[in-house]
């Protein structure tokens, strides 16, 4: 068996590969103790702006940044299902710090998935594991509007030495990172469309700050923008062209990871409107407050949410070896719109848990306070925003067959 069957049995529950309980509960463990120190520090990170440095750390210490690396290059083999439970417990803890978390596993899978066979990638992926890099993404540029699959800056090429210029609009945590995991177009003579992924490190770039970030929520992402210029080797391209990567691993693995956050900052809030609820209901001899039954409709909220990110990890965990399965119009449909659905959801249990909560969830100097909550899931639809997805979305699912039957 090669590296990347191995890595497709660690994530893939029809392969048989079943964690055992010792590997489960470490990561529980480990994460349980970065989303402490995560939790610790939320509030001065939201207020001040900035880089969640202390949870980070502890990620690093817990060795959970290169966690989902295969075995035999130095990581434990971590499988999708372990990494978005990962996620869903830092979001809890720290808007910020998962998405940072969720960022950069999915830079990772692209990574394993896909640098494979390639001997820079490869020795990357050591570096990673032995040294715990923190990876950022770069795929937004000045004029593409988000649009991550068209791209304005190209590749430059002199013999093996390659260069890029990139006017990144964001580079989230990217004066904190290690490494940038970013898109250019193959060629100055290439189409937008025709794009290659490239993975850079701290020694090969500079950036030089264009942007600054000072927004309602999410604000310890540092999320600012950077005109960022590399130079390096050719071999630092992946061997595989974006189109696949985007298609199989960027936007899957994103929407999971993401939805997963997403899911903990609504839990969090959750956890606050039932905090809210009990005492009140004790205060008042027994009798719920007015707002219970919005609790109600923020725990019935989350249940739907987890439920819908439970099942599209199923699906792509059922498709994971399959490309065609994964590039197709049902697949790539169905994972953007969980993107869709869950950013939405999120927002709706979380403004369930605030009016649950009342003007005590509203204020921000109470055990109960929603209002950090809010601003960071407000984050969810803008974020690669929905109508853009939506809209291009359009004419694909009109290709698409309505289902005969419940399991279709």
């Amino acid at each position: 068996m090669n590296v990347q069957e191995a890595q497709f049995r660690n994530f893939a529950p029809e392969s048989g590969r079943v964690p055992c309980p010792h590997d489960t509960f470490s990561f529980q463990q480990r994460t349980a103790a970065v989303a402490e120190a995560a939790a610790s520090e939320a509030e001065a990170v939201d207020r001040e702006a900035r880089f969640p440095r202390k949870a980070i750390d502890a990620a690093r210490r817990e060795r959970l940044l290169g966690a989902q690396i295969p075995i035999a290059f130095g990581g434990e083999g971590a499988s999708l299902f372990e990494v978005t439970d990962m996620c869903y417990a830092l979001g809890r803890a720290c808007a910020s710090t998962g998405m940072i978390f969720a960022m950069h596993q999915t830079k990772i899978a692209c990574l394993v998935r896909h640098g494979v066979g390639s001997t820079w990638h490869e020795s990357f992926m050591r570096r990673v594991a032995a040294e715990q890099l923190l990876l950022a993404s770069s795929t937004t540029e000045g004029q593409n509007g988000g649009n991550i699959r068209f791209s304005t800056a190209a590749v430059e090429r002199s013999g093996v030495e390659i260069s890029l210029v990139r006017d990144a609009t964001v580079i989230s945590y990217g004066a904190e990172a290690d490494g940038i995991v970013t898109i250019a177009r193959r060629a100055d003579d290439a189409a937008g469309s025709d794009q290659v992924l490239l993975a850079i490190t701290r020694d090969d770039y500079t950036l030089e700050p264009t942007l600054a970030w000072e927004t309602l929520g999410m604000r310890g992402t540092c999320s600012a923008g950077f005109k960022l210029n590399f130079r390096g080797s050719a071999d630092q391209i992946f061997p595989v062209a974006y189109e696949r990567i985007h298609a199989q691993t960027m936007t899957p693995v994103a929407h999971l990871c993401w939805s997963s956050v997403w899911a903990g900052i609504a839990a969090a809030a959750v956890d606050r409107a039932q905090l809210f609820v009990r005492k009140a209901a004790r205060g008042a001899g027994g009798n719920m407050p007015p707002g219970a039954a919005h609790f109600t409709s923020a725990r019935m909220t989350l249940t739907k949410l987890r439920a819908i990110i439970a099942a599209n990890l199923e699906s792509y965990a059922a498709r994971q070896r399959d490309e065609r399965a994964l590039s197709s119009v049902d697949f790539q449909s169905s994972i953007n719109l969980l993107k869709v659905e869950a950013s939405e959801l999120a927002v709706t249990a979380v403004m369930h848990a605030m009016r649950a909560c009342g003007l005590s969830g509203y204020r921000n100097d109470t055990d109960v306070s929603v209002g950090r909550h809010l601003r960071d899931v407000l984050s969810a639809p803008i974020m690669i925003n929905n109508d853009r997805i939506l809209a291009s979305m359009g004419t694909t699912t009109l290709m698409s067959a309505v289902p005969a039957s419940l399991r279709d």
